[in-house]
């Protein structure tokens, strides 16, 4: 289970690019993209993705996400832990 203290990292069962003005996220398997259930993320999504780096906790995006934002902190968690919640199979978790 993630908690605020887990620290996050990418897994390599996923790869998001940005394809002209959207970032998607595509699942990946033995080398071939899922394109089934590719993710559009929307620009706190990619904020999110782009601060899962294997070094900062879920605490630390958060208030990352506050601080970029300028949102209320309770607003932050939940949006974060929902997304977290929605790509949780292309993360590795420690902690």
């Amino acid at each position: 289970m993630i908690q605020p203290a887990s620290i996050l990292s990418r897994s390599s069962s996923a790869v998001a690019r940005k394809t002209g003005s959207e970032y998607v996220l595509v699942p990946v398997a033995s080398n071939i993209a899922d394109m089934n259930s590719v993710f559009i993320l929307n620009e706190t999504g990619v904020f999110i993705w782009e601060h899962i780096d294997g070094a900062r906790s879920v605490d630390e995006i958060i208030a990352a996400l506050t601080e970029e934002y300028d949102i209320d902190p309770p607003a932050a968690r939940n949006d974060t832990m929902a997304f977290i919640e929605s790509i949780k199979d292309y993360l590795t978790v420690d902690g």
